[in-house]
């Protein structure tokens, strides 16, 4: 199988699903330029764990995990198959995981993937991210991932560049961004494109803004998994860049390696 670089999406709001924007097209055309996946392992900022996990349900369920949003909204589904084969291969290269046969696919995952693959016809599970741990240990266990990128398994990262609903402007337009947002989303873009893995790791130390930025860590650690399963070598590549509401930065990233 080809390799298959792996990626992270900035999923932003639900309403994206509804009202896709900028981004819709954007996820689409990102779709394209990929080789077609045989499989899909998503690591969604919204499945939470204390320890590593991976999910194994055939055919996984649309979890609707939003609330407040127009009915519309829970009316869509995104009946992709689930792959057992996968997580029992992801299980091989963590011993020890967590295997969840029951978690279905909540909209860190589905929303991205009904742009960029409608058809839903790629098998499709999910790996939990733990906000308790560091960004370097989950871009460790993204580098016990790669062989599955190296493998035809796209490793599909799902969260935000930045995350702050508290400081959402309801009314901005797209592409304003509130000062400190737009300084966080500069630096830390910057470091990522240098490859400057201390500076990535101690994110929260070194980037502006960064407690503002992300309250909590777990929209941005699906981004080191999918750094870490490209390759020692892997680098970014800006395949979306845009804001939401003020404060979402809506960044997507291709990491290729020189030596897939």
């Amino acid at each position: 199988m080809n390799f298959i670089p792996p990626i992270f999406i900035s999923h932003g709001s639900p309403m994206l699903m509804l009202e896709p924007g900028r981004a819709g097209p954007a996820w689409q055309a990102l779709a394209r330029s990929l080789p077609r996946p045989r499989a899909i392992l998503a690591v969604s900022a919204h499945w939470t764990a204390m320890a590593p996990a991976v999910s194994a349900a055939a055919p996984p369920q649309t979890i609707h995990d939003f609330y407040g949003f127009p009915e519309a909204l829970y009316d869509l589904d995104y009946p992709a198959p689930g792959t057992p084969e996968l997580a029992a291969q992801v299980a091989a290269l963590l011993p020890g995981i967590h295997v969840d046969a029951r978690r279905g696919l909540d909209h860190g995952a589905w929303s991205p993937l009904r742009a960029m693959y409608p058809m839903a016809d790629i098998p499709v599970i999910q790996f939990a991210v733990m906000p308790r741990e560091s960004a370097a240990a989950h871009y460790q266990l993204g580098r016990k991932l790669r062989a599955l990128a190296q493998d035809g398994v796209l490793v599909l990262a799902s969260g935000g560049l930045t995350h702050n609903l508290g400081d959402v402007v309801w009314d901005a337009a797209d592409g304003i961004a509130l000062p400190h947002v737009r300084e966080f989303r500069d630096a830390f873009v910057d470091a990522l494109q240098r490859r400057d893995l201390p500076a990535l790791f101690d994110w929260q130390g070194r980037m502006p803004h960064a407690r503002r930025a992300h309250p909590t860590a777990e929209h941005l650690l699906p981004l080191f998994v999918a750094l870490g399963a490209a390759g020692d070598d892997a680098q970014a590549a800006t395949a979306f860049s845009d804001f939401q509401l003020g404060a979402l930065a809506l960044d997507s990233f291709v990491f290729d390696s020189a030596t897939a």
